[in-house]
């Protein structure tokens, strides 16, 4: 397991021109998740071959004539992805997939795709997976406790493709990793990265961390393992992201 805030896990501009993590023997950390890890592993981390070339898109083609989002865009969008990487096409998973560009009218820049197989309040813990386009970013955001939950501890296992997984620590993002312009007028706070390849695992250090992803250039299927999630209790760096995301426009 790699720890997201290892000081010796460290990005260069080789070995991200390579796609390659470079680390140097990081400890096993102790994390209340373990036992929701090992089942995590179990499931497996394989990665099929892609095809000749990672899909493209264009952005204005997840929207209407009057700036709408086109949810079943989306949905078709992370479907070429998931076949793409060979990523299983079971029955029912269009329906279960949940799709977002969390009010930014960017979505190839701010969106994610996700299917939530568990979410159990009285057990405490959630199984999913996340699917990014190619350097598509997960905005930046953290979560709270409520009157239902404490704050959520996560962690991701990388599937297929590469991820930019962003916690807080030292600064050593690469300068080719672009944050959008319609996050946060090109800001994170969160600037402490781990170039995460297919069955790595990184996790949050400490409740309340603040946290984001970015896809490679392939995009990136991650398997999330966490806590109970209630999403009343995410917060987003950007107030429109996070009025977005709590309904309130």
């Amino acid at each position: 397991m790699i720890g997201a805030a290892d000081d010796r896990s460290r990005y260069c501009s080789a070995c991200v021109k390579a796609s390659v993590l470079v680390t140097s023997d990081p400890p096993p950390r102790d994390f209340a998740m373990k036992p929701l890890v090992a089942a995590t592993v179990i499931l497996g981390a394989v990665t099929a071959m892609p095809a000749e070339r990672p899909p493209r898109f264009a952005n204005r083609h997840f929207y209407d004539a009057k700036g709408n989002f086109l949810v079943e865009k989306a949905k078709d969008a992370y479907l070429t992805l998931m076949k793409f990487h060979g990523y299983p096409i079971f029955p029912g998973l269009r329906d279960k997939l949940s799709v977002s560009d969390f009010g930014t009218g960017r979505f190839l820049e701010c969106g994610v795709g996700s299917i939530t197989f568990c979410n159990d309040e009285k057990g405490r813990y959630m199984l999913m997976d996340i699917f990014l386009l190619p350097k598509q970013m997960l905005p930046e955001h953290w979560h709270e406790a409520t009157d239902d939950a404490a704050p959520k501890l996560a962690g991701w296992l990388v599937r297929h493709g590469m991820a930019h997984v962003v916690t807080e620590g030292d600064s050593n993002l690469p300068a080719d990793l672009i944050i959008p312009q319609c996050h946060a007028g090109g800001t994170v706070t969160a600037k402490h990265g781990v170039l995460v390849s297919p069955g790595e695992f990184v996790a949050l250090k400490r409740q309340g961390e603040r946290h984001w992803l970015c896809a490679g250039p392939e995009g990136a299927i991650l398997t999330e393992v966490g806590t109970y999630h209630d999403r009343t209790g995410t917060r987003f760096l950007d107030p429109k992201i996070n009025d977005a995301y709590h309904g309130k426009k």
